[in-house]
């Protein structure tokens, strides 16, 4: 059996405990219910992916659309709870948007010149940036027909 052809589907036992989805799992069926209904755009994804980095750690908060600094307005603010301190910062581009060809616009230019950290997102791939050096990019799943997500595998996460 494909575990990864059911991933979306079906909880694995391990996740969540107690019958909770993985906040993980639930991120992709909320995109992917946005996606099958066909009239989803950029903003639309931005209620899950804030739920989901707030529900990876729950010492940190959102902000979604952020007092304008002074290098534009990243669509995200992440700060620790305690403090308020900003940790980072999330741009998001709709699903499947060209993130390479983002990465060297004047936009994302004007962002790593000045945010010590960065994430550029689709929603589905992940490019992380420090000090304007990209540090990490992964991938959390594909979009087939019909809005349909199919999961990355650990072997092209690790790959």
């Amino acid at each position: 059996m494909d575990t990864n052809a059911n991933l979306l589907q079906e909880e694995p036992p391990a996740y969540g405990g107690a019958g909770r989805p993985s906040p993980l799992l639930e991120y992709l069926r909320k995109l992917e219910r946005a996606l099958k209904r066909g009239d989803s755009s950029e903003h639309t994804h931005r209620p899950a992916l804030k739920e989901l980095l707030e529900a990876l750690n729950d010492k940190i908060i959102a902000t979604n659309e952020p007092k304008r600094s002074e290098c534009g307005a990243p669509d995200y603010v992440i700060s620790r709870k305690r403090d308020q301190l900003s940790l980072g910062y999330v741009e998001a581009k709709d699903v499947c948007a060209k993130i390479g060809e983002i990465e060297h616009s004047e936009q994302l230019k004007r962002y790593l010149a000045s945010l010590p950290s960065l994430v550029l997102t689709d929603y589905l791939e992940f490019r992380w940036f420090v000090d304007g050096k990209k540090r990490e990019t992964f991938r959390l799943a594909n979009v087939t027909t019909g809005g349909k997500l199919t999961p990355v595998s650990a072997d092209e996460l690790e790959g």
